[in-house]
């Protein structure tokens, strides 16, 4: 089934486009993963480019990625995102990620894979076909100008209706550490389903392991997120 987004998602385009107008932030969307891959380099130091959207490791183009990147009155760099797509045409995202979980990192030093592990969710058994990676999601830390304002719901959505726009896909998902989805940060971002324990990373000298939940919509609550007023999860 194709979800028709075009008149549905006008509301969104006009309502979000006036909003970050009065915050002056400008969004700019590609595919050259290479000057995203400089952007974050330059521009991003506290946070590495993660492996799923290293130009080096993989091929992306427009045909498969795009990146987000939002930037303030100044030119200042205040948010990123970037998507994938991942073919499950004939494999359940389970058994996707038994066998290809590492490529899907966390952006920190010293991670080490040999201990690290993945738990297959109940939802990950159940999203297969044309389905779409979600990550990169970063905001710049100046607690009360655009963390905590409710601007990432705004510019998530973005994403995610660019997303649909280009692919139509039958699932989007992602990965959050536990400490960022136990702050509510996946309702803000717009996904309607959270699940927990899907991921452990180990990480070289520290004996806890890290945790990751998955997140993920379908087509149709894509749809669904994206009729919700915008304007009234912005402070």
């Amino acid at each position: 089934m194709t979800v028709q987004f075009p008149s549905n998602a006008a509301p969104f385009i006009a309502t979000s486009g006036s909003i970050l107008d009065a915050h002056k932030i400008e969004i700019t969307i590609g595919s050259d993963f290479d000057i995203y891959s400089t952007v974050i380099e330059e521009e991003r130091p506290a946070q590495k480019l993660g492996d799923p959207f290293n130009p080096e490791l993989h091929d992306l183009n427009a045909e498969n990625g795009f990146w987000l990147i939002g930037r303030n009155q100044f030119g200042e760099l205040i948010h990123t995102q970037a998507f994938k797509t991942i073919s499950l045409s004939d494999v359940a995202l389970s058994s996707y990620l038994m066998r290809n979980f590492q490529k899907f990192p966390p952006p920190i030093p010293g991670v080490d894979l040999g201990r690290s592990r993945y738990r297959a969710s109940p939802g990950a058994h159940r999203i297969s076909g044309e389905a779409v990676y979600h990550g990169e999601v970063w905001m710049a830390p100046d607690e009360g100008l655009y963390r905590g304002t409710g601007l990432s719901s705004v510019l998530t959505r973005a994403g995610i209706l660019e997303a649909v726009d280009r692919w139509d896909p039958d699932w989007i998902f992602g990965f959050m550490l536990r400490a960022v989805a136990f702050k509510g940060f996946s309702e803000r971002v717009g996904y309607m389903h959270t699940e927990p324990g899907a991921l452990k990373w180990a990480v070289h000298g520290r004996e806890q392991l890290l945790e990751a939940f998955m997140v993920y919509l379908s087509r149709e609550d894509a749809k669904f997120m994206l009729d919700i007023p915008v304007e009234e999860l912005v402070a």
